[in-house]
């Protein structure tokens, strides 16, 4: 047990596996996501001026915290996974109340979403339904090839970054819109690859993922496809934006070129790939999402 696990213990006793169900672990990745979307709303020089800072901080607490950390918690209720998932590494058993804890923390940001702009609530309130019917049965789409794709890449692809757009109230213009949009096949590829390394546990729950469906080699394809497509979408809102900065293309190219480096060696070693070696390339496939949220503010933000 590592030492901020054995801490936890100490100060909350048993009640401490309700919040490392939350996975706090990715809360910065999530919170990162969500902040490109802030940026891209008051560029970088409007965020040092801390312009309309107090709404933005509002939202992403309640982005990160209730909506993502109820929903992690809400799947792991009915997953009661064995081994390691994405940012919690030898996961306690569910406690009991888990379920209702996760829609607690999800209905609890419902309530404070009310403080922010209409276009922020609804953006809220759709994840929130979504979330509902990717884990909790007898919908659980997340066992359905297809469903579980498309209910993440547009909750976390393109909602996430959205919100944070919307909590500062101002309009989304037609660059924008495109690399909001450019966020959807980009999780659309990531996605499949958070589910390689988990076959054998989706196997015996009986959950049927896309990944499973594709199986490793057509998982990793559409990742590529998918990815592509994304980084089409990029270069199309920067045409939108009449860019002229060749800087700004160098760091989109930067952020492709970390894509290609993460999945062109995964397809060409997928054979002869463990369990272990599937899920350190999950975590470069995020280290390359980082890349490119990265990679997106400096290009469209500064």
């Amino acid at each position: 047990m590592s030492p901020a696990r054995q801490t936890g213990y100490r100060l909350l006793g048993q009640r401490f596996d309700y919040l490392l169900h939350t996975r706090p672990a990715e809360w910065p990745i999530v919170a990162a996501h969500t902040m490109v979307g802030y940026l891209l709303a008051v560029g970088l020089s409007g965020a040092m001026r801390g312009e309309r800072l107090a709404p933005a901080l509002l939202g992403l607490m309640l982005w990160v915290v209730c909506l993502n950390g109820g929903t992690l918690a809400l799947n792991s209720a009915f997953d009661r996974d064995e081994g390691d998932v994405a940012y919690l590494h030898r996961p306690p058993p569910p406690p009991a109340y888990l379920a209702g804890f996760g829609l607690a923390l999800m209905s609890a940001g419902l309530l404070g979403s009310l403080l922010l702009p209409v276009a922020y609530r609804l953006a809220y309130a759709a994840c929130l339904l979504l979330s509902v019917l990717y884990s909790v049965p007898p919908f659980r789409l997340k066992a359905v090839p297809g469903a579980d794709w498309a209910i993440n890449m547009l909750g976390f692809g393109t909602l996430t970054p959205y919100a944070g757009w919307a909590s500062t109230g101002l309009p989304v213009d037609t660059a924008g819109r495109l690399v909001l949009l450019g966020f959807c096949p980009l999780f659309a590829a990531l996605y499949p690859l958070t589910q390689i390394y988990q076959f054998e546990e989706d196997a015996r729950r009986g959950d049927r993922t896309l990944a499973r469906a594709l199986g490793v080699q057509g998982s990793l394809i559409v990742a590529a496809v998918c990815a592509g497509l994304a980084f089409a979408l990029f270069g199309a809102a920067a045409i939108a934006a009449g860019w002229n900065d060749r800087s700004r293309w160098l760091a989109l190219g930067l952020a492709a070129i970390a894509w290609g480096l993460v999945l062109l060696p995964w397809v060409k070693r997928s054979a002869i790939m463990g369990t272990r070696e599937h899920q350190r390339g999950m975590y470069r496939a995020l280290l390359a999402w980082a890349v490119t949220d990265l990679a997106i503010v400096v290009a469209w933000a500064s």
